[in-house]
């Protein structure tokens, strides 16, 4: 009877590594050499040529980008900002007569004396009092315009004729001496000349009476009584005419008549038009009674006339 092969389950004890069919063997690799490494060598990078023109070119081109970019938001905004309104004239009528309605403005005569107002002043003409010990006195007042910035004024010869001291008290309250430099005694005319003056003095606006006409508003500035300054306002009356002193020592021609209030005390002050400037000087009052007041009937030097006295050049 043939014998079954027995296998032992002890393991060999030999560590030999089984042997594989020579076919089986991965093939070993070949020693490196100079001509053949075992990696190629690192070629350069090249860059596309786009590449290299946008890392040139980037800064101007983010630029102009951004100016490209904020041109069109100024451009959507004015798409987008509604049109102007075009106001009509029934709009413009609208918003004066709203106004008219809601705000209280000056009246003509109110905006011609703020006109004025700084260059009136007070001319006092002091002299002794016989009474008094010769004391100083105030022995006549009038009025007078400044018509040049350094201080030269504008008043009738009568106020300051027989004055021993003349000084002129300004809107601001100054005082100061001043010193007759002129005289024009055929207009009843006197030059002043102040020897201080207040900061900013200014001077008041000469027009030519070749264009007042009788009918134009007018005011009168001056110190009436001493009372003031005082505005009065009324028309020139007619234009060319003579007036005669009661005494009749004197005869004043081509004169202004008006009816705006004057009364002793407001002779030397300026007679103005509603747009604020000088046209005549005023001189005298007509009363055919010996009280001296007021009767509605006054007289002016027109301002050529001053202004010829002063060595201003005519209109």
């Amino acid at each position: 009877m043939k014998r079954a092969t027995l296998y032992s389950s002890v393991r060999s004890r030999s560590t030999r590594p089984p042997q594989l069919s020579p076919a089986l063997r991965a093939p070993a690799p070949a020693p490196a050499t100079p001509e053949t490494s075992a990696e190629p060598p690192p070629q350069p990078k090249r860059q596309s040529r786009w590449r290299r023109l946008g890392g040139r070119y980037a800064t101007p081109l983010l630029f102009v980008i951004g100016a490209v970019f904020a041109l069109g938001l100024v451009a959507g905004y004015q798409a987008l900002k509604p049109p102007p309104r075009v106001y009509t004239q029934e709009d413009i009528d609208a918003a004066v007569l709203h106004t008219l309605e809601t705000k209280t403005l000056p009246s003509p005569m109110a905006k011609a004396y703020d006109a004025i107002r700084e260059s009136v002043v007070r001319v006092r003409a002091m002299g002794p009092d016989d009474e008094k010990g010769g004391e100083e006195v105030e022995r006549g007042v009038g009025s007078g315009v400044v018509i040049v910035d350094k201080g030269v004024i504008l008043t009738n010869l009568h106020v300051v004729s027989n004055a021993k001291r003349v000084s002129v008290v300004f809107a601001g309250g100054l005082e100061s001496d001043a010193a007759v430099i002129g005289v024009q005694p055929e207009n009843d005319l006197a030059v002043l000349q102040a020897k201080t003056l207040p900061d900013d003095l200014p001077a008041a606006t000469l027009r030519s009476t070749r264009d007042l006409l009788p009918g134009d508003q007018v005011i009168a500035v001056g110190f009436p009584f001493g009372i003031g300054p005082s505005v009065t306002s009324g028309v020139v009356s007619g234009l060319k005419r003579e007036y005669r002193s009661p005494e009749g020592k004197r005869l004043l021609t081509n004169l202004i008549q008006f009816d705006a209030a004057a009364n002793p005390g407001s002779s030397g002050g300026p007679l103005v038009t509603a747009d604020g400037e000088v046209v005549g000087i005023v001189t005298a009052i007509l009363n055919p009674t010996e009280q001296h007041v007021f009767i509605g009937i006054g007289f002016a030097v027109p301002i050529e006339n001053a202004a010829a006295a002063v060595g201003l050049s005519p209109f």
